[in-house]
């Protein structure tokens, strides 16, 4: 095999891998269904071969299961999914918080506020998906302008599955300005270049939201009725 025809070949599989997780992402593929080869195949006109390299990619990204004699699967979303992930969440994002607010620069601000207000225009279009992709591109701003090397990559290792969860947790609220005003308070302190009370408020943001998420999945999911997840006093 020459180095063009394997170049190719790695495309495709990426190509792939986008578009499934794109599909999983947006809950076109849903939550816990089954995937197929055979169907991928033929509906993106791929071997299955690409397909299978595609899928084993996204196994690593969190978003697919892979079990022995029963094939693919999207991952499922449930309380303790929901628990580990907003645990672990909270403690990079507390930290990207406290970073981003000491080491502020003013084109860091420049690129805040205009996260925030993406987020605006994106609640005003009522459209889950669209307030999502914003919302979490807001946390992705200030993971960036923390600083954190380390933190960066550790956080683009999880970001696939935190945007998976973040759909179903904004839905909980009552409205999409609620999502607005949840932020609002931790750019405000990033700003101010207040590097304890955006720490605080970070932690309280992923405390409260995956707390919601925990309880609404518990109520779903009856098998995960009895499980203790505890946030504790703050994460």
């Amino acid at each position: 095999m020459d180095a063009s025809h394997h170049i190719e070949k790695r495309s495709l599989e990426v190509q792939a891998a986008d578009a499934i997780r794109s599909r999983i992402i947006s809950g076109d593929m849903a939550a816990g269904s089954r995937i197929t080869e055979i169907r991928l195949s033929e509906e993106m006109n791929l071997s299955r071969g690409t397909i299978r390299s595609a899928l084993t990619r996204l196994v690593g990204e969190g978003l697919v299961e892979q079990t022995p004699y029963s094939g693919w699967s999207v991952v499922a979303l449930t309380a303790r999914g929901a628990w580990e992930l907003y645990t672990l969440r909270s403690s990079l994002e507390t930290l990207a918080a406290r970073l981003a607010a000491a080491n502020l620069k003013d084109e860091d601000g420049s690129r805040l506020e205009a996260a925030l207000q993406k987020l605006e225009a994106a609640a005003g279009t009522g459209k889950l998906d669209t307030v999502a992709d914003a919302d979490f591109a807001l946390h992705k701003e200030i993971i960036s302008i923390s600083g954190h090397t380390r933190l960066k990559q550790q956080y683009q290792a999880l970001e696939h599955q935190i945007r998976m969860y973040i759909a179903p947790s904004d839905a909980l609220l009552k409205s999409a300005d609620e999502v607005v005003s949840q932020h609002a308070p931790l750019v405000a302190a990033i700003l101010a270049r207040d590097p304890e009370k955006a720490a605080a408020i970070a932690a309280a943001h992923n405390l409260i939201e995956g707390q919601a998420l925990v309880d609404h999945f518990k109520h779903i999911h009856p098998a995960e009725a009895s499980l203790e997840l505890s946030f504790g006093n703050g994460l």
